[in-house]
């Protein structure tokens, strides 16, 4: 901690996710009189057990980031992990800057975790200073726009939101209407690779660990070596030059397939056509504007088609914008939810990847060994697992947040308790997103050569995707029922004889038991 001259006017907090120089928070800053406060802390690595791969992530852009503003000759008040005297926590940690230099106020950008803010705020108050929250800037839209958004609405959806978002800011429009005549290519971007799987894929952009992120490597195996994951094949962009060559690497390398193999996988192929720049957008290292401004421009230019740039758009203006709504309008009871009353444990396996079912084990092997799976494995291989087997949406939430790279909890546990699990009862997504393992087969190759069949829900060889998407038809049917959009699954479900019925409610029972 650094020695204070005098009182200084403005503490300013910048958090593991604000790491950027046009940050709301460093708007008005003044190196003669206030100083920026950043710290590690263990508590953010261990509330739930973090990856190797995601702390590593964190900290190295942090220290990144601080040497950055140290250049610009502001004063960073930085505190690392290792620290003596550290006190394991942010709060804590505030507390000791707040005795250090008696600021006359804290300032800091509108962070992305309800706890965080809390925490923070209470220290203040117990301090006795205000603390000045500023809207994020790296969103288009503000939580209050979205708020006035979902006034009065008996459903919120995200398609109503990002259709306003495009008019409003311009995006993808003709006038007021959509270029192409559409609002929504999402039929087009459902292909898979077919039985050659992908063709001629080039590498993405991937960063060779420097001294300061060796550093960081070096203390996350000494301080945290029960933690999951592993650290050999890190990569990852930790600072804004190397976040711009990432993003000019997908426009130009995998944005013009982007749409059509979205929701496909392969074995064995971690990135495939999808851009790994949520990381950077999260830990603010790109901005939500500047991406979507990249991908339109790669269509106006005719580098990438209509369908590919659309759907990479709604995932950032659309759907990240949506679920950060959600997540904030929410708050804290959201994070209780738990609509299909799901109670079962998450099997340990998702902790070492050792299961014989194949599409589960590549998921989770990959995203120990990488910190990283793109959405549709999260969401109709892990995710799809959890929800059919009936795990807490509590478990798989915190799971989800241990181990991505890119995981902060404004725009994880929307996704995970509300997208993937439904625990919100249908609130962000209009009805529960199950399949049996014949969707993982017709999007992967991941069932040649796995041991399970699945075409066959019970007897030796059923695919436990298949045996427990029967059963949880049958578990949750009363309440399914009520839903238009289940409609065809239910009529399947009702088509099978009491005999079937038991014999898929033993197996679903065998397997969560095995």
């Amino acid at each position: 901690m650094n020695t204070p001259q005098a009182p200084i006017r403005h503490l300013v907090i910048v958090l593991g996710d604000q790491l950027s120089e046009d940050a709301s928070a460093l708007v008005d800053f003044d190196p003669t009189q206030d100083v920026v406060w950043m710290a590690e802390a263990m508590q953010e690595s261990t509330h739930v057990p973090s990856s190797k791969q995601r702390i590593a992530v964190f900290l190295s852009a942090m220290r990144h980031f601080a040497q950055t503003l140290r250049d610009k000759h502001w004063r960073v008040d930085y505190t690392e992990l290792d620290q003596p005297g550290h006190t394991g926590t942010l709060p804590g940690e505030l507390a000791r800057a707040i005795d250090c230099w008696q600021p006359a106020q804290l300032v800091m950008t509108a962070p992305g975790d309800w706890r965080i803010l809390q925490s923070l705020q209470a220290t203040a108050k117990a301090h006795q200073r205000v603390l000045t929250l500023r809207d994020d800037t790296h969103f288009f839209t503000t939580v209050r726009d979205f708020a006035a958004h979902a006034k009065g609405r008996k459903q919120l959806r995200m398609e109503y939101w990002y259709r306003e978002l495009r008019q409003r800011f311009g995006i993808l429009m003709e006038g007021q209407q959509p270029v192409g005549g559409q609002w929504n290519f999402d039929a087009d971007n459902r292909e898979s690779f077919g039985k050659k799987g992908p063709q001629n894929l080039t590498a993405p952009q991937r960063f060779a660990p420097d001294p300061v992120t060796q550093q960081v490597m070096a203390l996350v195996e000494q301080a945290f070596v029960e933690q999951p994951g592993e650290l050999t094949d890190f990569g990852w962009p930790v600072t804004r030059a190397q976040a711009l060559l990432a993003l000019q690497d997908f426009i130009a390398i995998r944005l013009p397939l982007f749409g059509q193999y979205e929701d496909a996988m392969w074995a064995g192929e971690p990135w495939l056509y999808h851009s790994q720049l949520s990381v950077c957008l999260n830990l603010k290292l790109l901005s939500a504007q500047e991406v979507v401004q990249a991908a339109q421009e790669a269509w106006q230019q005719g580098h990438a088609p209509l369908a590919a740039v659309e759907g990479f758009v709604r995932q950032i203006l659309g759907w990240r914008e949506f679920v950060r709504g959600i997540y904030w309008t929410q708050m804290p009871g959201y994070i209780g939810l738990n609509a299909l009353d799901a109670q079962e444990d998450l099997p340990g396996f998702f902790w070492t990847g050792d299961t014989d079912m194949a599409c589960l084990r590549d998921a989770l092997q990959q995203t120990l060994r990488h910190g990283y799976a793109h959405h549709i494995q999260r969401l109709m291989v892990l995710g799809l697992y959890g929800l059919l087997r009936g795990v807490h949406p509590r478990h798989m939430h915190e799971w989800f947040l241990s181990v991505y790279v890119d995981a902060v909890e404004w725009v994880e546990l929307p996704n995970t308790l509300g997208m993937s699990q439904f625990g919100d009862g249908g609130l962000l997504a209009s009805k529960p997103y199950v399949a049996s393992g014949k969707y993982i087969q017709r999007m992967s190759n991941h069932c040649q050569g796995c041991q399970f069949d699945p075409g066959q829900s019970t007897g030796p060889k059923a695919c436990p995707y298949t045996t427990l998407y029967w059963d949880f038809l049958r578990r949750h049917q009363s309440l399914l029922e009520k839903n238009p959009r289940m409609g065809m699954q239910l009529r399947n479900l009702n088509r099978l004889t009491p005999e079937q019925l038991t014999q898929i409610k033993l197996a679903a029972q065998k397997h969560r038991t095995g």
